[in-house]
């Protein structure tokens, strides 16, 4: 039996839920998950080994038309892993439209097409998986919706699965896999990713604001690790983190009454960390306000975004 390994890119417009697949595709949580759109910010790459091969996967931040700075640096890094990886994987959001409906004429909406165009550019084997069709009105919307995504591009193949509960994922898997070169590992066995374990836990931080944090207030905060300290005697971890908000009213608002909005993140994180990490974690949040950081280039290199 042959060993295949390579890199597969997953793209696709925001919150249809590529971290999701990332983290069921691996089997334990990675890449942070959340209801808002364009939480993913950064590439993140995760390893997954089977049998007869090594899959690197790549979650990427949705791609989409960007205005600032920040937003033009997320669709960079969706593109640039798109065209260097071995496989795309596009991933789309199965509509809650009848099978009627869609037997008349299935219009994928602006954004996918402008996946769909872009990745029609790259001459890689490309998969489409159609997410969430578990929630589709009926399942005899299923094969027209997938006959009209056949005519917007000839997908190497096209795999119906919903991520939150693993259906047809491991179908989805297979497919990137029989594509993939004929090579050895490109990473050792026990290693899940090339993140560092700080930027994981910052990850973890900004998740929990943005769950916790309302309307368009997420999108203006960064996190970055200001100490981590190991204690080998006591085995477990003292972390530091600096949540960045861009205005004094926005610090406000994390901060919150009498702190209890960013102890509640720090509360909620604290786990997140404990549960990456395997020990305890010891987390402390502060708040600064870094004007304009989503506008400004030496900024966005500051916080990690270049």
């Amino acid at each position: 039996m042959s060993f295949h390994a390579g890199f597969c890119a997953i793209v696709g417009r925001p919150n249809v839920g590529k971290s999701t697949l990332m983290n069921s595709l691996l089997g334990q949580k990675l890449a942070t998950v959340t209801p808002k759109p364009q939480t993913t910010r950064n590439r993140i790459i995760g390893v997954k080994n089977r049998p007869d091969g090594q899959i690197v996967y790549i979650d990427t931040p949705g791609i989409h038309r960007a205005k600032s700075s920040l937003n033009q640096y997320m669709v960079k890094e969706a593109l640039t892993a798109a065209t260097e990886c071995d496989v795309v994987l596009v991933l789309v959001e199965a509509p809650r439209l009848d099978a009627a409906t869609i037997e008349k004429g299935f219009e994928p909406g602006e954004g996918t097409r402008l996946i769909v165009e872009k990745v029609a550019e790259i001459s890689r084997p490309r998969v489409l998986g159609i997410n969430k069709v578990d929630l589709l009105s009926e399942k005899a919307a299923l094969l027209p919706l997938i006959a009209g995504y056949q005519e917007l591009l000839a997908w190497d193949e096209i795999v119906p699965i919903s991520a939150k509960s693993g259906d047809g994922v491991a179908a989805l898997e297979d497919a990137v896999a029989s594509r993939m070169p004929i090579g050895q590992a490109l990473f050792p066995e026990e290693m899940l990713t090339d993140r560092a374990e700080r930027f994981l836990a910052a990850e973890l931080v900004r998740e929990q604001a943005f769950l916790l944090l309302k309307d368009e207030l997420p999108y203006s905060v960064a996190v970055t690790i200001e100490s981590w300290k190991e204690r080998a005697g006591q085995k477990d971890v003292v972390i530091d983190a600096i949540i960045h908000v861009e205005r004094d009213s926005q610090k406000k608002i994390v901060v919150g009454e009498a702190g209890r909005m960013v102890r509640e993140i720090g509360t909620r994180a604290r786990v997140e960390i404990t549960n990456l990490l395997g020990v305890p974690a010891h987390l402390k949040l502060f708040v600064k306000v870094d004007p304009e950081w989503t506008r400004t280039q030496a900024s966005l290199r500051r916080l990690g975004y270049d």
